[in-house]
């Protein structure tokens, strides 16, 4: 009876300690998968509010995100006749990013940057450089850079941006509280 006991709380401590172990992290894992203005301003305002309120955020860009963190300045030789046509069809840098809904050939967008300058809402350009500040991490698909051509060389200047592949975003999220899809 004794020794059966004895079993059953070791069983117990070793479910603690397991529990202990796979318990997530005040953190935030967001996948950026949209390019659209308001669909990254809304990662951003998520990402930097969690800053501001100590959790930790992870955001990944992948497919259609990664263009964001192009950045308009540089420029890169060598590249194939796919990564050429990606790099001029896809937008360069925050700056040149479209509305997902309403754009109106331009004018949507225009309209929307500028009733966000009139009331004091932060752009693209400043979420990204407060994220940088926040200390957001950044990690950027190396599959999608790949797949669209581009280069590390024609990336941002953000602190401790990384390159990485799916596995990591997925233990970065596999030890989050909470994970987004944007």
């Amino acid at each position: 009876m004794e020794e059966e006991l004895q079993n059953q709380i070791a069983g117990l401590k070793a479910q603690l300690e397991n529990l202990a172990v796979n318990q997530a992290e005040n953190k935030i894992s967001m996948i950026v998968f949209s390019g659209d203005l308001d669909k990254a301003l809304a990662a951003f305002v998520i990402a930097t509010g969690a800053v501001a309120m100590g959790l930790e955020v992870v955001m990944f860009f992948t497919f259609w995100g990664t263009p964001l963190l192009r950045d308009k300045l540089k420029k890169v030789a060598g590249k194939d006749m796919m990564g050429a046509m990606f790099g001029t069809m896809l937008p360069k840098g925050t700056g040149q990013v479209k509305l997902s809904k309403m754009n109106m050939a331009g004018m949507g967008t225009a309209m929307m940057k500028s009733l966000m300058k009139k009331k004091n809402v932060a752009s693209l350009e400043q979420m990204l450089e407060m994220a940088g500040e926040l200390g957001v991490k950044i990690f950027v698909c190396e599959m999608s850079m790949d797949l669209m051509g581009f280069k590390r060389e024609e990336m941002i200047n953000y602190p401790d941006l990384t390159y990485c592949g799916v596995a990591k975003f997925l233990e970065e999220a596999m030890h989050s509280k909470i994970q987004l899809f944007i």
